[in-house]
């Protein structure tokens, strides 16, 4: 099977953050890999394949030896995806129809929500704090948009909206007497199989029903919803699961998908936060570590930030610094920026460099054009954070941030490719 089918098949599983983490689990599990709780006081590990996860965020390493890793060979992603997050209290009526009121989580293209067939995905909380995984994976839902007739110049000056006015969806016909949000209540308990008077919140989210797909004359795009960024998930994951046992066994290696990429990382499960660094050094103390054995460990690691790159579009290449145009299907992309928006150095983007010649990847530079603002990842923030050298990779895409985004099928393969060596390569350094 290609890679990029297995992608659409993981893609088709995590229509919200905390699917993501579960599929990714559901995978992790059933190589072997164990989980560790981070309330125990203290972990006991031997060799083999193990996992944390909170929330929405999965953090897996393979140990190769049972003694204190000397270096830490990293990828990081994130499981969350710019799209339409429902608020606390979402049921409303208006104009004779139920609607749904959301917050727009991260940057997401708003046009491009329009007029799709919605369903709805995430957890809902009881009152014990438990989570209850929901997907209603039906047409639910629809965010219409204005007729041209109610809108004569919205092709010639652009469509504007107004997020709170504009992008709220339709669930159902308002009836004499119906109530929205007890009916939503209902609706919601019944989905994630919990009594009504048990739920306390919820986290949902509204997604894309058009399934991930193969496309073009001979297969080679995929069409999908949260390309960015489950496809670095995946290829983080396939890479783990291929090389985590093999390599230097005073080298780590270790997948981090963190939640809430999209809006800055600045979370208790985001990549600012604590969750990755405790791992790591709890992992060394088990082992009986010192904690300057963690530092020493971190400053001798590589974390390669996984998040997908623009491609140079077809329509649009004036967009572009003329010397810097990653192609769709012509491998994985090396991302720089000097501003810092990027975790690249000068050292990791050699070592990169020479990663990709050794495994037989063919690679792209992007650089954004210096008139036009630049995107960011979790690699600087693990750079700043930890003090754990990095560099941004991604795979070329086009569409990115809208609901349906396009990637390259064969990317996805040298994407697996690239990250697998970099988990099979020892890089710890010193005797």
């Amino acid at each position: 099977m290609h890679p990029a089918q297995g992608l659409c098949s993981f893609v088709e599983a995590s229509p919200s953050p905390r699917h993501a983490a579960r599929s990714l689990v559901s995978a992790l599990s059933a190589a072997g890999y164990r989980p560790l709780d981070l309330t125990a006081p203290r972990w006991e590990l031997a060799a083999g394949g193990w996992y944390v996860a909170r929330g929405a965020t999965v953090i897996a390493f393979y140990l190769r030896a049972e003694r204190a890793p000397r270096a830490v060979a990293a990828v990081g992603a994130h499981t969350d995806a710019p799209h339409l997050r429902l608020k606390a209290r979402a049921a409303y009526v208006s104009e004779g129809c139920f609607q749904l009121g959301v917050e727009v989580y991260g940057g997401a293209l708003w046009n491009s929500w329009l007029d799709r067939d919605l369903g709805l995905a995430g957890a809902v909380f009881t009152l014990d704090g438990a989570a209850h995984a929901l997907r209603i994976d039906k047409a639910l839902a629809r965010v219409s948009q204005l007729a041209i007739h109610l809108d004569r110049k919205v092709n010639d000056e652009g469509l504007k909206l107004n997020p709170q006015l504009h992008l709220a969806p339709m669930w159902s016909l308002a009836r004499d007497g119906a109530d929205a949000a007890a009916e939503f209540l209902a609706l919601i308990a019944r989905a994630a199989g919990v009594d009504e008077a048990a739920v306390a919140g919820h986290d949902l989210s509204l997604y894309d029903l058009a399934k991930p797909t193969r496309g073009g004359a001979r297969d080679e795009f995929v069409f999908s919803a949260r390309l960015d960024n489950l496809a670095s998930c995946h290829a983080g994951l396939e890479a783990l699961l291929a090389s985590g046992a093999h390599g230097d066994a005073d080298t780590l290696p270790l997948l981090a998908c963190f939640d809430h990429e999209e809006v800055g990382s600045g979370s208790v499960d985001g990549a600012a936060g604590t969750m990755l660094p405790v791992v790591v050094e709890r992992v060394i103390d088990a082992l009986g570590g010192a904690r300057s054995a963690y530092h020493a460990a971190v400053a001798s690691s590589l974390m390669v930030s996984a998040d997908m790159a623009h491609a140079a579009h077809p329509n649009f290449g004036d967009r572009h610094e003329p010397r810097h145009k990653p192609l769709l299907g012509g491998g994985p992309v090396l991302k720089s920026n000097h501003n810092q928006r990027y975790g690249t150095s000068g050292e990791t983007y050699a070592r990169l460099k020479g990663l990709a010649r050794k495994a037989g990847v063919p690679l792209q530079d992007f650089v954004t054009r210096t008139d036009l603002g630049c995107g960011s990842t979790i690699g600087p923030i693990t750079a700043a954070g930890m003090g754990m050298p990095v560099v941004d990779i991604g795979a070329p895409m086009l569409s990115m941030h809208s609901a349906r985004e396009c990637a390259a099928a064969d990317d996805h393969a040298h994407y697996i490719a690239l990250l697998s060596a970099h988990l099979a390569e020892g890089i710890a350094r010193g005797a």
